[in-house]
């Protein structure tokens, strides 16, 4: 059985496409060594588990989302900036399905502390000052664009607009232009809790 070549990035790059395949849950160890045509024993050099490989596909998927996110946030602002942000993961998800279910496995704090996960927080947040929210309200709304954006693309991949009108797309654009139209009249001392 050919060895040769086989490391620990090549690895992690080969369970990203199997995950985009057959789905993130379905990537382990043993999955892995059926595509390389190896014994499970000679990846263990490389892997420590099936846990760790899942972890460095989601390590590696949150840098492509972060690099890609950078790159479509370049010289935007305002509706043009959170437009463009959604888009870039909505199009992940749709062309790496399994990479982008992997940006979303929990990981420890210590790794998630070195991850590109605070990159996306930081991008998020540079986005946010562009409406001039204040703290705590700025925290509700990293919050608030994180669940419409994941929330969507997670229902739209499962099927879950398929079967009504009006199609996907005029859905995403309505929403992101009231999530504008929202961030752009937030309310002062939006804090709604009662003592």
């Amino acid at each position: 059985m050919a060895r040769a070549g086989l490391t620990t990035e090549r690895l992690v790059r080969a369970g990203a496409e199997l995950a985009d395949e057959v789905g993130f849950d379905q990537v382990t160890v043993s999955a892995l060594a059926r595509r390389f045509d190896v014994k499970v024993a000679s990846l263990y050099s490389h892997l420590k588990s099936s846990h760790d490989l899942k972890t460095r596909i989601a390590l590696l998927a949150l840098e492509e989302l972060a690099d890609r996110a950078a790159e479509a946030l370049a010289g935007r602002a305002g509706r043009d900036a959170l437009t463009a942000f959604a888009n870039v993961y909505r199009d992940y998800a749709r062309e790496h399905p399994g990479r982008y279910e992997a940006a979303r496995f929990r990981l420890d704090p210590e790794t998630a502390a070195v991850s590109a996960g605070g990159r996306h927080a930081q991008m998020t947040r540079a986005i946010l000052r562009g409406y001039d929210l204040t703290e705590p309200d700025q925290t509700h709304a990293v919050r608030l664009l994180g669940s419409v954006f994941h929330g969507y693309v997670s229902l739209e991949a499962a099927g879950g607009f398929n079967h009504s009108a009006p199609d996907s797309q005029e859905s995403w654009t309505w929403i992101l232009d009231r999530l504008d139209a929202l961030l752009r009249n937030w309310p002062a001392n939006a804090d709604t809790r009662t003592p």
